[in-house]
Formats: C-alpha cells, sequence, structure tokens
C-alpha cells in the first residue's frame, strides 16, 4: 500500500481530456480534464482531480460528492433552490440525487470523492 500525493495539485499538469459534460447547456460545450486516484480500501468511492472550462450544463449525477473547489469561480443552481456562489477555497457536501446546473464562469479545478451507491 503507498499514499498518493498530488503536489501542487490547484495548478498541476497532465489531466486527461474527458470530453463534454452528458448534459451541456452551453454552445460550444464546456471540456472537461481530470485524473482519477486509485485509493486502495475506498470501498467503491471515486476520487480525483477535476477541471471543467467556462460554460454551463446540468448536474445528473446520482451519488453523494464532496469536493473542495481549489481553482475558478462558478454559480450552482440546485434544482428549485437559489443559486450559491462557488470560489476558490470552497468545500461542497452534495447529498445522493442532487440536481441543478453548472454555470462555470472561471475555469473551476477541485478535488473530488465520489461515494458509491
Amino acid at each position: 500500500m503507498s499514499i498518493t500525493v498530488l503536489h501542487q495539485s490547484a495548478t498541476i499538469g497532465g489531466l486527461q481530456d474527458q470530453g463534454a459534460p452528458a448534459r451541456p447547456l452551453s454552445e460550444p460545450p464546456c471540456r472537461l480534464r481530470g485524473i482519477d486516484v486509485e485509493l486502495a480500501g475506498a470501498g467503491g468511492n471515486n476520487s480525483g482531480i477535476w477541471e471543467c472550462e467556462p460554460g454551463r450544463f446540468e448536474r445528473q449525477l446520482p451519488n453523494a460528492e464532496v469536493m473542495h473547489i481549489l481553482a475558478g469561480a462558478c454559480t450552482f443552481t440546485p434544482t428549485g433552490g437559489e443559486p450559491l456562489q462557488i470560489r476558490a477555497g470552497d468545500t461542497l457536501f452534495f447529498p445522493q440525487h442532487t440536481t441543478g446546473e453548472w454555470h462555470v464562469h472561471e475555469t473551476l479545478r477541485k478535488v473530488f470523492v465520489v461515494m458509491a451507491m
């Protein structure tokens, strides 16, 4: 077993292209990049670094998620809720089945853990 260290994760390079969001709301659709980090003993939870260029898209992930914003700024509007202004340094805890709209104003980078269902 070894410990993974991503030095300077707010600016680390080498993120892999992950295409576009499944439900883009802007044209052209924003581009996604990331690094998935395997974590022994995580019980099916997924983790890594994720980045999104400016644009808008729907969040449809059914899983609960914890994220810490490393860089950028955005607005997230939960379905039926009020817009949340989010920026670098913020930590978010999304309950299972949270839907809504992301509006990324400045390229957003986060570290995340998506919980297994």
